[in-house]
């Protein structure tokens, strides 16, 4: 376990000491990520090198599609169902992004996202929850885009001071 925790604080040490010497602009959009509470400089780190760095995207439907957390409907004659998320996009994002949903309740109870979960799924069983927790990492990673392309915190979001 001690040899884990030193690789973590080594990569952690490497990663702040490639932002220090970065005048790119994704050190800017790292930096800005990991100011909400509730999100390390780790997740912002992988949020916007495998994520958001690399592409343009033009609507929220872009986003959720691109970390594979759409729907994915099944449509033949009368017969119409959903099949569950398509899990068509980045699994690492998509993991990293329903983790960050569980953390967001944990460090955001105020928010407008923490407070949707709540009304919409928090009185439910189990299942419930684990349904409603990727709608949620859907809803997030579209509010972390708005915040990394145009600068809107997310609504009632807390930030850490600078």
């Amino acid at each position: 376990m001690c040899l884990v925790a030193e690789q973590i604080r080594g990569l952690e040490a490497e990663q702040l000491k490639r932002l220090e010497g970065c005048e790119r602009p994704e050190r800017k959009q790292v930096l800005a990520l990991a100011r909400l509470r509730g999100l390390g400089l780790g997740s912002a780190w992988v949020l916007v090198m495998e994520f958001f760095g690399w592409r343009d995207f033009r609507n929220r439907r872009e986003v959720g599609a691109a970390a594979g957390l759409t729907g994915t409907p099944y449509a033949s004659g009368e017969s119409a169902r959903e099949q569950g998320i398509s899990k068509a996009g980045n699994r690492r994002v998509r993991a990293l992004i329903i983790e960050l949903a569980w953390v967001w309740l944990r460090y955001q109870p105020n928010s407008a996202l923490s407070r949707w979960f709540d009304e919409r799924y928090g009185r439910g069983g189990k299942r419930s929850r684990r349904i409603g927790i990727v709608a949620l990492a859907r809803r997030l990673l579209v509010a972390f885009w708005r915040y990394h392309e145009f600068g809107e915190v997310p609504a009632g979001a807390e930030l850490k001071p600078v």
